[in-house]
């Protein structure tokens, strides 16, 4: 029998907080019922092996959860019936895995499975291996359930590592450069102001629209001359900050309307705007500060993109493996 190398079987339980989810059956059924009913059938059949629509809703559960949260009505089934269709792919898949390691003949100590549940039991129970025992219980699930979820988990672990060796891809450089070309943005900090605002009514549609305009000309001329941004938005601002001296505090983009924004961001610090005239009212804006808007340099954003590349690749080798996986069993879903 071959051994599956420790340095590629122990790897991190991917599924642990599902590992250690309640099992409720009550749950499996599209909607709350008043009574509630145990549901279970074959969701699938992968080259004999069966998947169970309780193990389809436990998988999807607590994305439903969120899903009941954000949904309700049509929008909501189509949310669930997507959810619990990915769940039965990864489930198909895991299957698929598990089956491939079985038929190579592998095998996995089991120690490798005491190892992890000392190590969950250290972690999550804080040493305590009876309250951990009273979890699964009150879960209904009993000790040898979780320690076949374990290996299985490892396993599927196991080998996804191994038909993907990060250490042996290379990223050409032209593509590193390409991709900080293309996505300059993710390397580039938020852009932050801190805003100072006086709006003035203009009026237009009373008699009033030209006091108005004078008014807001001599605004900008007691600014022009020296006094207080604050003190005067306090006196003549119509604006919700007026009580705060027309402090907006540190905003970032998209939180002025598209003509403020474009010339706030554009404003050196320190400098009061002209009159704008937008929406029916007057602004002067003043700029006190700015933050980030950097970008990083490639040579700085080198390593993080040729990680995600390789990523990216790795990817792509596990999703040809599992195709190939798939195009050679009989898989039927019900």
């Amino acid at each position: 029998m071959k051994r599956i190398n420790r340095l590629f079987a122990v790897a991190l339980l991917a599924v642990c907080g599902l590992a250690l989810s309640p099992l409720c059956c009550a749950a499996f059924a599209a909607e709350p019922q008043a009574t509630p009913q145990i549901v279970d059938g074959i969701a699938a059949v992968v080259n004999g092996d069966i998947i169970t629509l309780s193990q389809v809703r436990e998988l999807s559960a607590p994305r439903e959860k969120v899903l009941r949260s954000q949904y309700t009505g049509a929008e909501l089934e189509k949310q669930l019936k997507a959810t619990r269709e990915l769940a039965l792919k990864d489930l198909i898949d895991r299957r698929l895995v598990i089956q491939a390691f079985k038929k190579e003949k592998y095998e996995i100590p089991d120690h490798f499975v005491e190892e992890r549940m000392h190590e969950i039991i250290r972690e999550n129970f804080g040493g305590d291996r009876n309250t951990f025992i009273k979890t699964l219980e009150a879960q209904e699930y009993t000790l040898g359930e979780f320690k076949q979820k374990e290996m299985e988990s490892i396993i599927v672990q196991a080998m996804r590592g191994k038909n993907v060796k990060k250490e042996n891809m290379v990223v050409p450089p032209p593509k590193i450069e390409e991709y900080y070309k293309q996505h300059r943005n993710e390397f580039t900090s938020k852009e932050r102001i801190k805003l100072r605002l006086i709006m003035v009514p203009s009026r237009a549609d009373t008699a009033n629209a030209a006091a108005q305009r004078a008014l807001a000309e001599e605004v900008l001329g007691q600014l022009a001359g020296g006094a207080d941004f604050a003190q005067v938005a306090q006196t003549y601002s119509a604006d919700s900050s007026r009580d705060l001296g027309g402090d907006w505090g540190w905003i970032e983009r998209k939180t002025l309307a598209a003509p403020l924004e474009k010339i706030a961001f554009n404003m050196p610090v320190g400098r009061i705007s002209n009159i704008i005239e937008y929406g029916g009212n007057y602004y002067i804006l003043k700029v006190e500060a700015r933050e980030g808007g950097v970008t990083r340099s490639l040579a700085e954003a080198r390593p993080d993109i040729e990680k995600k590349l390789i990523q990216e690749q790795a990817h792509d080798i596990q999703e040809r493996w599992l195709a190939g996986l798939r195009a050679k069993a009989y898989i039927r879903t019900c």
